[in-house]
């Protein structure tokens, strides 16, 4: 009997794979090549800064505690976030991005406006301890990052990556960088990353 052309697809598991990979590949480039085409996802939204050397460390601190893991970095265009947590993210928000921390848990809120919401002290006093500010808080504390201090021995480095990958750092930025990190708190830098965060779309 004569075998149909899906039978032999279905029994043949080297074909199957290829074909497979052939429908991802289409599917990936109908998603990501009109991307390549929209300047609003290319362009950083105006007013757009880099972070500087103490906010790009505590950024790092951030990734390092798992913060991710817990907190989304962008609200979605419905109603019910832009009502709790703000006008919703823009792409030009994230061009210097690398990687991304758009996340997609939200154990805790969202916290791509959180900058400027909250005072240096409050901050402080929530990483320490949160359930002294928020007392049904499940949060773990990091109380660790009033202890330990930066270097800045790696901070100029990290920007030069980051320049590579097209942020705008200048050569004083750099030169810059040891100085304004070190003897810092960790939690001064982290502190400082949370506050930069969504105040640059007006």
């Amino acid at each position: 009997m004569k075998r149909n052309l899906h039978e032999i697809v279905e029994k043949n598991v080297g074909l199957l794979t290829i074909l497979i990979l052939v429908a991802i590949s289409f599917g990936a480039m109908v998603q990501i090549t009109p991307l390549m085409f929209q300047q609003q996802v290319m362009e950083p939204v105006e007013g757009l800064t880099p972070y500087t050397a103490l906010q790009l460390e505590g950024r790092d601190i951030y990734i390092r505690e798992g913060c991710v893991g817990c907190h989304s970095q962008m609200i979605r265009p419905f109603r019910a976030e832009t009502e709790r947590y703000g006008h919703y993210s823009v792409a030009g928000e994230s061009v210097w991005e690398h990687p991304f921390l758009w996340g997609s848990k939200r154990t805790g809120p969202d916290l791509a406006r959180v900058g400027g919401r909250y005072s240096d002290a409050w901050h402080i006093a929530h990483l320490r301890n949160p359930r002294d500010v928020v007392p049904e808080s499940n949060m773990p504390g990091f109380p660790w990052l009033l202890e330990n201090t930066l270097s800045g021995e790696d901070t100029a480095a990290k920007m030069e990556i980051f320049r590579d990958f097209g942020v705008p750092y200048t050569d004083e930025d750099i030169a810059g960088a040891k100085k304004a990190v070190q003897g810092k708190t960790e939690m001064e830098a982290l502190v400082a990353y949370l506050q930069s965060l969504g105040t640059h779309l007006k």
